[in-house]
């Protein structure tokens, strides 16, 4: 599979994951669920934040596709920089600073790649 339509899919796949089942995926990630009534709606707006980006990106192609996906770089280095400092300030325990970050640093790792391969 190629590594901009994989990415891209793994977007929708999470977004609406967080727009049908915030809780679930706010679980997987070791929020605390039942104590933050405000995370659906959180996890809705990232939600359809990734469809947004997902699906623009696979409708892309040359260079708009290119552009689209530094854009996804940077906004998945964004949710690098809010793991790592919730887990700073202590919102977040450690290890679900961890799960919050590691799969952002996927992302952005995945899309540096492709940005430096040539088409």
């Amino acid at each position: 599979m190629n590594p901009v339509t994989g990415l891209n899919i793994g977007r929708l796949v999470l977004g609406v994951l967080a727009l049908l089942s915030p809780r679930l995926l706010g679980s997987a990630t070791r929020l605390d669920t039942a104590n933050q009534p405000q995370l659906g709606y959180l996890a809705r707006m990232f939600g359809s934040r990734e469809i947004a980006l997902g699906a623009v990106t696979l409708a892309s192609s040359g260079a708009a596709r290119r552009n689209l996906v530094a854009i996804g770089v940077a906004v998945d280095a964004a949710d690098v920089v809010a793991g790592i400092a919730a887990g700073a300030n202590k919102s977040v325990s450690k290890s679900t600073s961890v799960m919050l970050t590691l799969p952002a640093l996927g992302a952005v790792a995945a899309g540096v790649a492709v940005l430096l391969t040539k088409d």
